[in-house]
């Protein structure tokens, strides 16, 4: 569940209000029709769509992610021009498109003066339904002391508070190994975005609000800072992942390794978690790509909003975080299923 708090802090100002309530429309097109398609590297495509496809449950989709299993990589664009089209749904908002990434922090399994930050596990008593203690209660009282909740320290306050709003990320280790820990829960605060905080108290404007500018700020004034961070109530507890390679990126919603550039995050009210979704994302760095929906996200609200997987480290998320274009998306939909969206009579 990496994506299941990031970009919030910017949520207010990136989400338009436009539409909203509007009824949702569905276009067939064709693959023609798409800008770029002819030139993307579709077997890319079909590999991130082979790690998901197995565990969507409906009878059409497990049969095309069988015929996808044996397709040869030249077959890779006939598998999807052969078995889909693709499907412009319009809810009324506009078009959103951002960036997202795995953090990696240095840290250490024990406690050192440099390494004086935890990442703690979820404590039973948050699990219960309702709000727990807040962000400040838990980090300025001694309720998570002594109980061996700690899966590991790191040397910087802000680039913890970063990794909750990922979650998901890789803690570098002195030994020279790598953790890697995932989404463990939450306390049932709710989400107050720093960002929007900021352009409040008349900080920062909307539209120079992004994460490096927030750290940045945040470490020239420490103790205004501190008092910036504990205004978002919400805190990510986390979980050790173990069963996943150094060379695959994070767990997404659907419990599997997502795909750099090649996964999004997407509203699952209107997109099917697995499918093949069509990128035009326009902006300084135009891309047309072909993506698997692989994750969700809290910010990621709306048929035409989507946030694009950048990989693991500081230059991906300088990279997402330059991320905030317009564009389209087209869902590929089993054939059937296509056309049966569409008005009677058409």
């Amino acid at each position: 569940m990496i994506a299941a708090l990031r970009s919030l802090f910017l949520a207010s100002a990136m989400m338009s209000a436009a539409g909203a309530g509007a009824e949702t429309s569905h276009e067939v097109l064709s693959f023609d029709q798409l800008d770029g398609w002819a030139a993307d590297d579709h077997q890319a495509a079909l590999s991130a769509f082979l790690i998901t496809c197995m565990d969507m449950d409906d009878p059409d989709w497990s049969a095309l992610c069988a015929v996808a299993q044996s397709q040869k990589p030249e077959n890779a664009r006939a598998f999807f021009e052969l078995f889909f089209r693709p499907v412009l749904i319009r809810d009324g908002k506009d078009p959103l498109f951002t960036g997202y990434f795995e953090p990696e922090l240095d840290g250490s399994r024990y406690p050192t003066d440099r390494f004086r930050y935890p990442l703690y596990k979820q404590p039973r008593e948050s699990r219960a339904k309702g709000a727990w203690l807040s962000r400040r209660e838990i980090l300025t009282t001694d309720v998570m002391k002594n109980r061996g909740l700690e899966i590991a320290w790191v040397d910087d306050p802000v680039e913890l508070f970063f990794l909750q709003i990922q979650g998901s990320g890789r803690i570098r280790l002195q030994n020279g190994r790598t953790l890697r820990v995932g989404y463990g829960g939450a306390n049932g605060q709710p989400y107050r975005s720093i960002g929007v905080e900021m352009v409040r108290r008349g900080i920062y404007n909307a539209h120079q609000v992004s994460a490096q500018v927030i750290k940045n700020w945040v470490r020239r004034n420490p103790v205004a800072g501190q008092e910036l961070l504990f205004h978002n109530p919400s805190y990510v507890f986390f979980r050790e992942i173990r069963h996943i390679k150094d060379r695959d990126g994070p767990l997404g919603a659907m419990n599997r390794p997502i795909s750099t550039l090649r996964t999004v995050a997407v509203d699952p009210a209107y997109t099917t978690l697995g499918s093949p979704v069509w990128l035009e994302k326009d902006g300084a760095d135009p891309m047309r790509r072909l993506m698997i929906a692989q994750d969700t996200g809290s910010a990621i609200k709306g048929a035409q909003r989507a946030d694009i997987f950048y990989g693991t480290g500081d230059a991906a998320g300088q990279a997402a975080g330059r991320l905030r274009d317009p564009g389209r998306m087209m869902v590929l939909m089993p054939i059937q299923r296509a056309y049966a969206l569409l008005p009677e009579g058409m």
